[in-house]
């Protein structure tokens, strides 16, 4: 599982970031807190597509976890040489991903995570849950195999090995899992995710996915909100994360 032609595609939604830019482990952070009291020994890890924070996607969508009362953390995973927005305009050459990917594997990109992670548990905060978005959603998995977050969710995601990773999660990782699918999804097409409820239909911890009719990979993150389908996808699916971090974390 890698990449589509989607995941270099973006619509980029309307709205001005709430959130603080700061360093946290030396990483540099986009930092969505909510304006109520909330648990602060609890903390989302917002893992974003490849495109990072220079797509301001991402930031809106961190603000709308923290109006939902979830301190939310937006990790820079590459280290500032995330896909650049200006391959999204029209007119622009196709993004280079096969020379860019190599400089951003597990390698180069987990140790950010868990500089991030171990400068917020010196701070106090003990549960984590882990939400990734397409690029995102590979480090949600490795960060549940090594038992290091409470709860995960993934939307559309890209560099998993099917069926391989979903049997690991299964039989190691302990974080409830929630996966958010759509039907338009080379990457992560229907028959994998029927074949991923087959895989985790008794995982204990707790499994659920939700399909999306209609939408395409990126869909959660970076779709055209002028689209009904697309619309109620993101909305459903933003939905869904919140309900199952209100059960789990």
């Amino acid at each position: 599982m890698s990449f589509c032609t989607n995941c270099f595609k973006a619509v980029t939604h309307d709205g001005t970031p709430e959130g603080q830019m700061t360093e946290l482990g030396g990483v540099k952070c986009y930092v969505a807190t909510p304006k109520v009291d909330y648990p602060k020994d609890k903390v989302v890890i917002f893992l974003t597509d490849a495109h990072g924070m220079l797509l301001v996607n991402n930031k809106l969508l961190a603000d709308d976890y923290a109006r939902n009362g979830f301190k939310t953390i937006v990790p820079d995973l590459f280290n500032g040489d995330p896909i650049p927005v200006e391959s999204l305009e029209p007119g622009a050459p196709p993004f280079d991903w096969p020379s860019w990917l190599p400089k951003h594997g597990s390698a180069q990109t987990r140790p950010l995570i868990d500089a991030v992670m171990a400068a917020l548990k010196a701070d106090g905060v003990k549960e984590f849950a882990c939400c990734g978005y397409c690029f995102g959603a590979r480090y949600t998995f490795d960060l549940a195999f090594d038992g290091l977050i409470k709860v995960a969710v993934i939307a559309h995601p890209s560099l998993l090995k099917r069926p391989e990773d979903l049997e690991t999660y299964r039989d190691k990782a302990t974080a409830p899992l929630l996966i958010n699918g759509c039907t338009h999804d080379p990457v992560f097409p229907p028959e994998d995710q029927e074949k991923a409820d087959e895989i985790m239909a008794n995982f204990a911890p707790g499994y659920k996915r939700e399909y999306w009719e209609g939408a395409s990979h990126g869909f959660a993150l970076k779709g055209d909100l002028s689209d009904p389908k697309v619309w109620a996808a993101k909305t459903g699916a933003f939905k869904a994360t919140i309900d199952w971090l209100f059960k789990y974390l």
